[in-house]
């Protein structure tokens, strides 16, 4: 895991390009505190940056950016787990290796299979390729968009970066995007492929790009993607083959030659990665968790069950309110782009650096893929109130009631309307009158943003999988876990991503795969056995920490509120009352912040 930048046809000179590189790489240094490197081209059109966080082959062999066979040079971020039966494969193709790492397997894999090999990785990546015979710069990134990877077209100049927070470096005057206000405020982040600067996209997962550096042209081209299929005959039995490929899964991500760790929240997610985990490492591995004194939030509870059923080691961490306090304003300062999710992910990181870890395994994607979420009961519910007449949804977005007011969101088309119907934050009347805009400029903005496609002709389980899957997912969930982790110089590592398990996950029958009555049922019958049945026989509670009562002493937010416009004041007034939600409050401290409120 690092951190990684480049510029390539760049009209600054080769002093100043090294230089800016420099900066950019400094400027993320949080993400590879190991150590940096720097690559310029022969032709000097070329300047690659790279900071290394090492966890395979930790000597100085595993430098970045490494070049292979005295054309091919990369700088990478990610793990890729099956890089030993790659190598194997590549030796008997005749390549010759001199380091231990995937680095070198990617780049011989490229020399081989040019970029017919990146759907032979598996694993999480985002990397450039300086190809110096053909001449060209290849991006590239993994096709469930765990690793981030941004990248800026100005004339025949392209930049690229791990954070977007890299290209102020580049240019102090960079602008602004004008419709991020509007996306946070709708969704509680910033979506893909939109960035908090206009000029900067995010490279779609799954996708490479191909930058020719004499022609200057720049395409971008999928490599793979996940399809859910609903023709598979049920007479496999999917319990088994989920637990199968799970197992497989966290046992490839157990790959390090530094000390590992793994996330137990106390949930169910959680607890199954870290079950299989100690079965299958060596002593090396650790878990470590946050608690509360608020009993209300708390897990410690369920971890306790499980660290006693199953003896494990763990570090518990007490997080209480003074400890948060003092915190905010570093966590909301590591924010790559504004997000009102991932504090939570912030503090656990800096307990697994705290413990010597530098990577750690999550539970993260499980509620999508086996429906955890309530949205895997409501898709049916909400389909058909998409069908209301629009003038009837556009009152109900005036409405008090949170759920009435989100209906105005089914007025746009696909699965943008109806995520924001679920998950939204504020009503598209709300938005317009904090931004003192109009209602439907701010539609426009949310509808010309929309990438969602239309699945209705999908089971609504299924729908709701695509829509957890593509939109939370890889906007808040995956973003969040990057940036906060790697905030402390910490992997985060996801087994439940594993390509063969998403494969075979939407390709499982939904009436198997989905119970309205229990949440992720079938992964419960895979893994009931292996867990304390008041583990997997609850209520799902999530990761969640006592925002409400914690920010209504806080002496930071209290200042950011009552500095900001008048309706950000009456909006803080509204929560001191009980009647705004913490995390509404948090999406206008994000505005304020950035002074838009």
């Amino acid at each position: 895991m690092c951190r990684i930048a480049g510029l390539a046809n760049s009209i600054h000179s080769i002093a100043d390009r090294s230089l800016l590189i420099e900066e950019i790489c400094r400027t993320m240094a949080h993400g590879g505190p190991d150590s940096d490197g720097l690559y310029i081209s022969s032709d000097d059109r070329v300047v690659f940056g790279h900071r290394r966080l090492s966890l395979i082959d930790l000597s100085p062999a595993g430098h970045q950016p490494m070049t292979f066979m005295n054309r091919y040079t990369i700088t990478y971020n990610g793990e890729i787990y099956n890089y030993l039966q790659l190598r194997s494969e590549l030796q008997s193709l005749g390549y010759h290796f001199h380091t231990s790492t995937d680095t070198e397997v990617i780049l011989a894999a490229f020399a081989e299979w040019d970029t017919g090999s990146f759907s032979k990785l598996k694993g999480m990546f985002a990397f450039a390729i300086h190809d110096q015979k053909k001449r060209e710069v290849i991006l590239a990134r993994d096709p469930a968009g765990i690793k981030p990877l941004y990248y800026q077209q100005v004339g025949s100049s392209l930049a690229f970066a791990s954070e977007t927070r890299a290209f102020q470096s580049l240019d102090s005057q960079i602008k602004e995007s004008s419709v991020w206000p509007v996306l946070l405020l709708a969704y509680g982040h910033i979506p893909e492929p939109h960035t908090l600067y206009e000029s900067v996209k995010a490279l779609p997962k799954g996708s490479f790009a191909r930058y020719d550096l004499v022609k200057t042209s720049f395409t971008v081209c999928s490599f793979r993607h996940f399809s859910i299929s609903e023709n598979t005959v049920a007479t496999a039995d999917f319990r088994a083959e989920v637990r199968n490929e799970l197992e497989k899964a966290v046992n490839s991500h157990l790959v390090s030659d530094a000390p590992l760790g793994v996330f137990l929240s106390g949930g169910l997610d959680s607890s199954i990665i870290t079950k299989i985990a100690f079965d299958k490492a060596d002593s090396r591995l650790s878990a470590l968790s946050l608690y509360f004194n608020e009993s209300k939030y708390s897990e410690k509870y369920y971890q306790d069950l499980l660290i006693k059923d199953s003896n494990l080691s763990c570090s518990q961490f007490l997080l209480d309110e003074a400890g948060f306090n003092d915190a905010l304003p570093s966590v909301l300062n590591a924010m790559d782009q504004p997000s009102c999710d991932g504090i939570n992910t912030w503090f656990i990181s800096r307990a697994a650096r705290a413990s010597g870890l530098k990577a750690v395994l999550s539970g993260i994607g499980a509620d999508e893929l086996f429906g955890g979420y309530p949205s895997f009961n409501r898709m049916k519910w909400t389909r058909l109130a998409s069908n209301l007449p629009n003038s009837m949804l556009k009152v109900a977005g005036k409405s008090s009631n949170k759920a009435l007011k989100r209906a105005s969101y089914l007025r746009m088309e696909g699965m943008g309307g109806i995520y924001l119907f679920l998950r939204g934050y504020f009503s598209i009347f709300e938005i317009a009158r904090q931004l003192d805009g109009s209602e439907r400029e701010m539609l426009h903005i949310l509808e010309s943003a929309d990438s969602g496609r239309d699945v209705s002709a999908l089971d609504p389980g299924n729908q709701a999988s695509w829509m957890e899957f593509h939109l939370y997912l890889q906007n808040q969930l995956l973003r969040d876990a990057d940036v906060m982790g790697m905030a402390h110089g910490v992997e985060i590592r996801v087994p439940f991503l594993d390509s063969d398990l998403i494969e075979l996950a939407f390709s499982c029958p939904p009436d198997i795969k989905f119970d309205t009555g229990r949440p992720k049922k079938l992964l419960i019958d895979a893994f009931s056995d292996q867990l304390p049945e008041r583990i997997w026989n609850r209520s799902k509670m999530g990761f969640s920490f006592p925002f409400s009562e914690w920010f209504l002493s806080d002496d930071y937010v209290k200042e950011q509120m009552n500095s900001g416009n008048s309706a950000t004041r009456k909006r803080y007034e509204e929560f001191l009352a009980g009647r705004f939600h913490w995390s509404h409050l948090l999406a206008l401290m994000l505005l304020r912040k950035h002074g838009h409120a």
